[in-house]
């Protein structure tokens, strides 16, 4: 059975909305609702920016499905996105939160990750939904639809209660984790990270960093980076402004060859492996106008890559390894995962007192920051009691 135009009950409980005047029946239904539980559908294999196909929206009493391709646009759905007063309950909340600042102008808020939620009640870092489900629920989740093309029409109903369960579980399973999160006193240290969920700047494009992002340039160094700064620039703009992947632009293997030879003409340019004629014929001039450019920069405007672990020298090492240690334990006494505190890199970032080190924000820096830093500082001393870590402030 397939879902056709116009349709707008699934199953007993799932809505299919493909109108707008189901669209605002349906969000001035759940308009009074005090959180949804939210998810999105979307494809971009042939695209630089995801194209969202399918919305699935639930409270504890409403299920529905909507149809971004059929709609004029998200109006209303919009509209409840962006109440302060309506909580946005998501999973792994990024990419949603790019595809609905793409759709909708901004990105929702407010925003309650259940992934980030789940590491701080100790079920690991960064587990999936389906984990997730089954923690809470007990149950296995269907797998079969995981490579469906959502932006074919019409959906088949198989599909429909496929992307309606990532929010028909969600719906059951966030007010279990808020009872949680309530009975270890820990509701409210997630605001921090909420909050930083809704930053629009996180979901934007940024052409002039994307080199950063392209392993070939561990291999580079000096000018060969600018040039490469200067291509992976060039190619993220080509990509936005004709809505391709990046790799159909040039591909990462391409950038990097290019910002070690550094052609200089035609001739030398069409060596390079892997460089397709029809990109040689088209920006072939600009290419090497640009490897010009960046090979003219002076040393002080070449890019920087993170380098080895600034002012971390052997002595360090061993700091950070008994801060490791303390990272653990107290991991251990909060029934946290300590992959879900802070990585061997932010323990170095504090060490080198960098201001946004993200092991003295929020949570992190209440679970194990600031243990960590007042043994620093010599405020706290290691003991071993009962064969186990413990600690004692100011040497008491």
């Amino acid at each position: 059975m397939t879902i056709e135009s116009g349709s707008l009950r699934v199953t007993d409980e799932i809505r299919f909305i493909d109108t707008a005047e189901g669209l605002a029946a349906f969000c001035g239904e759940i308009a009074g609702a005090q959180w949804i539980a939210l998810d999105t559908e979307f494809v971009r294999e042939k695209t630089y920016y995801p194209r969202l196909c399918l919305v699935q929206v639930a409270t504890p009493d409403a299920l529905a499905c909507i149809d971004p391709i059929a709609l004029p646009d998200l109006g209303p759905l919009a509209a409840l996105l962006h109440d302060p007063a309506v909580t946005k309950v998501v999973h792994a909340a990024h990419q949603d939160m790019e595809i609905l600042l793409q759709s909708t102008g901004r990105v929702p808020t407010p925003v309650f990750d259940t992934q980030v939620a789940v590491s701080l009640l100790g079920h690991g870092d960064q587990i999936g939904y389906a984990r997730m489900v089954q923690i809470y629920l007990d149950l296995e989740l269907d797998k079969g639809h995981t490579r469906t093309d959502w932006s074919q029409r019409p959906l088949e109903t198989a599909q429909l209660r496929y992307a309606a369960d990532d929010v028909r579980h969600l719906a059951r399973v966030y007010p279990m984790i808020l009872k949680d999160l309530e009975e270890k006193g820990r509701l409210d240290w997630l605001s921090e990270d909420f909050a930083a969920i809704s930053e629009e700047s996180r979901y934007l494009p940024d052409p002039d960093n994307a080199w950063r992002r392209i392993k070939g340039q561990k291999y580079l160094k000096g000018a060969q980076l600018a040039v490469l700064q200067a291509l992976a620039a060039w190619r993220e703009r080509q990509a936005m402004e004709k809505d391709l992947p990046k790799r159909w632009i040039l591909s990462d293997d391409v950038l990097t060859e290019l910002s070690q030879r550094s052609p200089t003409d035609l001739a030398s340019l069409a060596k390079v492996r892997g460089l397709e004629d029809k990109t040689l014929q088209r920006h072939g001039e600009t290419l090497l106008a640009l490897v010009r450019e960046a090979r003219s920069l002076p040393a002080s405007a070449w890019p920087a890559r993170p380098g080895p672990s600034r002012g971390i020298g052997p002595e360090h090492e061993e700091l950070v390894d008994v801060a490791m240690g303390l990272l653990r334990h107290q991991a251990r006494i909060n029934d946290i995962s300590p992959a879900a505190i802070a990585t061997r890199k932010d323990l170095e970032a504090l060490f080198r007192e960098e201001p946004d080190c993200a092991l003295l924000q929020g949570w992190r820096a209440r679970i194990a920051g600031r243990v960590i830093l007042d043994w620093y500082l010599g405020r706290l001393r290691l003991q071993v009691r009962d064969e186990r870590m413990a600690l004692d402030r100011d040497g008491s």
